[in-house]
């Protein structure tokens, strides 16, 4: 069976720098490299567990679930936006080149 990704806009962390520095360079900062992060999918039942035990560890304080797995859209991944809208995630095709406006 295929599922898809919803993932929240407004519960991913993405520190304030980085974002003025994404929207003054034109990039989008879900494509941009980030170490020290990852991303965990577990069932849905073990979730909070698996969070709390990261949040135990200073490399996972700021753990938190993001998104859920859906069948609704099998194959794609959703970003829901702080204004209530979806956009499709898709894999870049190549280098992420700045907006220019």
């Amino acid at each position: 069976k295929d599922y898809g990704i919803n993932i929240y806009e407004e519960r991913l962390l993405i520190d304030e720098g980085v974002r003025g520095m994404c929207e003054l360079l034109g990039f989008d900062p879900m494509y941009v490299a980030n170490e020290g992060k990852v991303v965990v999918v577990v069932a849905d039942e073990d979730a909070e567990i698996v969070v709390k035990a990261m949040q135990k560890n200073k490399f996972g304080k700021d753990a938190c679930i993001i998104g859920e797995v859906v069948t609704d859209h099998p194959g794609r991944a959703w970003l829901q936006t702080v204004i209530g809208g979806n956009r499709i995630i898709d894999m870049l095709a190549g280098e992420q080149l700045p907006r220019i406006c």
